[in-house]
């Protein structure tokens, strides 16, 4: 499939690629590959990973550009990466690294109700995004370490986030919420965010996808409380799915509004988190394997171009977010999302979408997909009246 000959190109170009900072941009994309080489077996996929990895990690196993003080959740999840490389070169240096990034989720500043902050510099504030920016790197070290204690943790977390960024009428969730109900973007009375950002609903359904798949199976209570959440996530945003396109809009609810667009990285964590549900048995029916494949393919079509001799996937918003104080832009009213800019082959976009295709392939391998009658007959065919016709077909 032309996916992966675009993801095939980017890992070699990102292999040898240094932005100079530890950021959860690389680490998505990263996570992507990790995926693929998962999916398909192609050694190169790790290659480059290792690559990009030992340009950060150092001998002593500190992170190159990393600052614990900045109690950032966005500088977590480059950690991910750090526990299949131990797994493979069991080199120290790995997890030496695990440990630092630990001990920052052991002393990262949380909410009255026990979740984490999104960052030191968004006091009192959960956002979407923080819950697979820490979440999964929790779990997979509490699995490593035996820590039964985080477990209770990750689902205290997820269950804050639906009591409090929920909103029961619309079936979707808010961006951000903030406790103390004081930055200048939330409303008074609940603290919420104005909008639904596609983007932050997708890291949502992502979070809770590998949470869910990382959850021992004899936490069989925790993992129904998941998979409640997660279905419940799923069925609200499929309710806003472009039905002609397959994808999703850039504010989630708002199609109709000037300036609102399809766009790409949300689209590819719902396709993502629908093919790992089915992949996982957590979600079952032909329409949520409809609903995946169709966002795929509809990203496919639109966005994902041939020219000068180069693979190129558009339709990408590069950023946004909620303030801080004092950065009054970032209000999250209708105008601020639909003014981001609107990019390709940034590595957000392009990792989600390696995760998505990889979850379809191997989607495909364990689960039962709906068979699609393309050509369906109600008449005789009109044959060719040449008497060798037969003989060749």
């Amino acid at each position: 499939m032309v996916y992966e000959s675009y993801f095939d190109n980017y890992a070699y170009w990102f292999s040898k690629y240094d932005r100079n900072t530890w950021n959860y941009e690389d680490a998505c994309t990263l996570i992507g590959l990790l995926d693929m080489y998962k999916a398909t077996g192609k050694e190169f996929y790790f290659e480059a990973i290792e690559a990009f990895m030992n340009r950060y990690i150092n001998e002593d196993g500190s992170i190159r550009l990393y600052d614990m003080s900045e109690y950032n959740l966005d500088k977590i999840p480059g950690g991910r990466l750090l526990f299949p490389l131990y797994e493979k070169t069991g080199k120290e240096k790995y997890r030496i690294a695990i440990e630092t990034l630990y001990k920052q989720l052991e002393s990262h500043p949380r909410t009255k109700c026990g979740s984490f902050w999104h960052k030191q510099i968004y006091p009192n504030q959960v956002w979407l995004d923080g819950l697979y920016m820490g979440l999964p790197f929790y779990m997979l070290y509490a699995n490593l370490t035996g820590r039964k204690d985080i477990y209770d943790d990750v689902i205290l977390q997820f269950k804050n986030c639906r009591a409090h960024l929920f909103d029961e009428e619309k079936k979707l969730y808010y961006h951000a919420w903030d406790e103390s109900k004081s930055i200048f973007w939330c409303d008074k009375q609940t603290g919420l965010s104005p909008n639904f950002w596609s983007r932050a609903i997708g890291w949502y359904l992502m979070a809770l996808a590998d949470v869910y798949e990382l959850m021992p199976e004899d936490r069989v209570d925790d993992r129904k409380v998941l998979q409640s959440i997660w279905k419940e996530c799923l069925d609200g945003m499929l309710l806003y799915q472009d039905k002609e396109s397959g994808m999703f809009y850039q504010l989630t609810a708002l199609k109709d509004t000037e300036g609102n667009y399809l766009e790409t990285s949300s689209t590819m964590m719902v396709s993502y988190s629908l093919f790992k549900g089915l992949r996982l048995k957590a979600i079952e029916g032909d329409n949520y394997w409809r609903a995946a494949e169709a966002a795929i393919i509809g990203n496919l079509t639109r966005y994902l171009k041939f020219s000068n001799g180069k693979l190129s996937l558009g339709g990408m918003c590069k950023g946004a977010g909620l303030g801080p104080d004092g950065n009054f832009k970032r209000d999250g009213s209708v105008a601020y999302y639909l003014a981001e800019e609107i990019v390709a082959d940034e590595q957000k976009g392009t990792g989600v979408s390696a995760m998505a295709y990889s979850e379809f392939l191997m989607a495909k391998r364990d689960y039962t997909y709906p068979e699609v009658e393309l050509f369906k007959r109600d008449y005789d065919p009109i044959l060719p009246t040449d008497p060798g016709f037969k003989d060749h077909m």
